[in-house]
């Protein structure tokens, strides 16, 4: 099978296939000393001149997503301001990667090791960016040819090769939507893996032929992933699949938990998905837990998994430790970490909108709160003074830290499971370069999770299958809640939505109702329109007036329910209460 561009090679008794232009020679590695002293190279004037790949994405520019055309060589009838050649790092061919700054063209950091430099742009550039030609045949993907394309988008794409994020530079297979990044595109391909980690018996031997092979660690077809067999064992094993952690621990469990390729007879329902776990398979369950399992492929997805292999490392500090949110100073006073103040334990008197809890930003109706002895408008709600100070949520594989946003100088701030303006208290990931911020009422949703408006158990999706839609709003989210016994999906917004509330011209509380109970020429007290005019599956009403409302027109359509104080709409003003915050 014809491979453009890619021969075999042997390096050290290992056969490998490698990338070499029939042009271009590689930046060369050594040099010789002149009679002066100075390092001289003798390839140095032999190697062709490149184009500067940020002339080259300016020529050839025609949106976000669009297939390079110019030649990535610089030829000499061309110069101009805006077509200038760049020269070799000699400084910079390392065998680490760079980690001080990345690669202006593909925006890559700790990746390549050979760089060029424009001295035009004063830019550095990966040398497989650079001399990128614009088609390869690639033997990981040997059906059709990669095309050479600047391609951004919002949305995340993996290349195939390496299974990282990229974006603008990329190779791009427009038929099966297969990315390849330049530098993991003209690494060399081993033949074969001799002993390969997962299986130490025989060698794994390179099938370039894509086929439907399911493989012995993750237990799925996936006809476009590169893959390596076993012939005498029948044993095969996706490329990335052969180098997967043997130890980890995931956001869904308290203890680590360790591969194995085979589960004794018995039915195992996966920890993560909660669908079955086919035991002919490899999966990893917990040396602690009789019964606990987990799909490899649900245990490594990167919301689950921190990307840590503790393999070989002490298991002391798995379990998160909470040290408490606050110190008891007597029978009914505390001193909050995130206060200066000592908070007196009352109870809910006369309702008053003017006073917020300083953690959910959400009225007290009801029940005990704290108040603080020196401050007048300083109150928790007896559950909101209780929060975890340190988190490990399902929905984010590292830490949570609980914090003040306006500590930080924060008015608000954008949880990153329902998307809302929050203000308040909020969950932080502290690990450098993750950002990651949780409400503290998103916070508060756990396993199994019991939804108002659905008879089943729900549990925090797997996405793997990108945005579905959720039943309630019928919009498109990334988070959701999940059914696993019917296909109900509510995402994390629509799943906090306060289950009563209170609208100004109604002194009773309002509370939720589904589709199912309204009848089809019930219409809103507000808009007065007929309440299947919306898509939304879920309305409020009163059940001491027989008044029904459309969800926005008693919060707003734009609402920001973390807010929470009086919300305010042309004519209409609603209060709101969030019940059953549970952490």
């Amino acid at each position: 099978m014809d491979f453009r561009g890619f021969h075999e090679e042997e390096k050290d008794g290992n056969l490998f296939l490698e990338y070499h232009h029939p042009k271009y020679h590689p930046i060369p590695q050594t040099h010789s000393l002149s009679q002066s002293g100075e390092a001289v190279s003798n390839d140095h004037l032999l190697q062709p001149l490149f184009l500067c790949p940020s002339a080259r994405e300016f020529k050839d520019r025609t949106g976000n997503i669009f297939p390079f055309n110019s030649s990535p060589e610089f030829v000499f009838s061309t110069r101009s301001a805006t077509h200038h050649s760049v020269l070799p790092l000699f400084w910079c061919n390392n065998k680490e990667f760079d980690i001080d700054g990345g690669c202006n063209i593909c925006r890559h950091s700790n990746f390549g090791t050979d760089y060029y430099f424009c001295d035009i742009c004063k830019k550095k550039y990966h040398k497989e960016c650079v001399e990128s030609p614009l088609k390869i045949k690639h033997p990981y993907h040997p059906q059709h040819s990669l095309q050479l394309y600047f391609h951004f988008l919002l949305y995340s794409i993996n290349c195939l090769c390496c299974r990282r994020r990229v974006n603008f530079l990329v190779y791009y297979c427009t038929i099966c939507n297969v990315f390849m990044h330049p530098v993991s595109a003209m690494k060399p391909i081993p033949f074969v893996i001799d002993p390969p980690k997962r299986h130490v018996d025989h060698p794994l031997t390179f099938f370039p032929r894509q086929t439907s092979l399911t493989c012995n660690f993750c237990g799925l077809v996936r006809k476009l992933y590169p893959t390596y067999i076993c012939v005498r064992c029948n044993f095969v094993f996706h490329s990335d699949c052969m180098y997967s952690p043997s130890v980890i621990k995931i956001s869904r469990h308290n203890h680590r938990i360790s591969y194995t390729f085979s589960l004794r007879s018995c039915e195992w329902s996966c920890g993560v998905c909660h669908q079955i776990i086919d035991g002919d398979y490899g999966a990893y369950t917990c040396d602690k837990c009789g019964h606990y399992a987990v799909h490899s492929r649900c245990s490594l997805e990167k919301n689950v998994w921190d990307g840590k292999d503790l393999e070989g490392l002490p298991d002391k500090d798995d379990i998160t430790q909470d040290v408490g949110s606050f110190n008891i100073i007597s029978k009914e006073v505390i001193l909050h970490f995130l206060h200066d103040h000592h908070l007196r334990l009352e109870v809910s008197i006369l309702y008053n909108e003017k006073k917020l809890c300083q953690a959910c930003y959400l009225p007290i109706f009801e029940g005990n709160f704290y108040s603080c002895v020196e401050c007048d408008d300083f109150i928790f709600h007896e559950t909101c003074a209780k929060f975890c100070r340190i988190l490990q949520h399902a929905l984010h594989p590292h830490p949570l830290t609980l914090k003040a946003a306006s500590r930080y100088g924060m008015d608000r701030f954008g949880c990153s499971s329902c998307n809302r303006g929050c203000r308040g208290f909020v969950y932080e990931c502290c690990i450098r370069g993750c950002i990651f911020t949780l409400d503290v009422k998103c916070a508060s949703i756990a396993e199994p999770f019991c939804f108002q408006g659905h008879k089943h158990p729900l549990f925090i999706f797997v996405g793997r299958d990108g945005k579905l839609i959720c039943r309630v709003c019928k919009t498109e989210r990334h988070n959701q809640l999940n059914c696993i016994k019917c296909d109900f999906i509510v995402c994390m917004k629509c799943a906090t939505l306060p289950y009563r509330a209170r609208y100004e011209h109604d002194k009773h509380f309002l509370t939720a109702i589904w589709e199912e109970e309204v009848r089809e020429k019930d219409w809103c007290e507000v808009c007065e329109r007929n309440l299947r005019d919306t898509n939304t599956k879920v309305f409020y009403w009163c059940v001491e007036c027989c008044t029904i409302f459309h969800i926005e027109c008693v919060l707003g359509k734009n609402s920001n329910l973390s807010l929470s104080q009086t919300l305010k709409f042309w004519v209409q003003r609603a209060q709101i209460l969030l019940e059953n915050l549970n952490l």
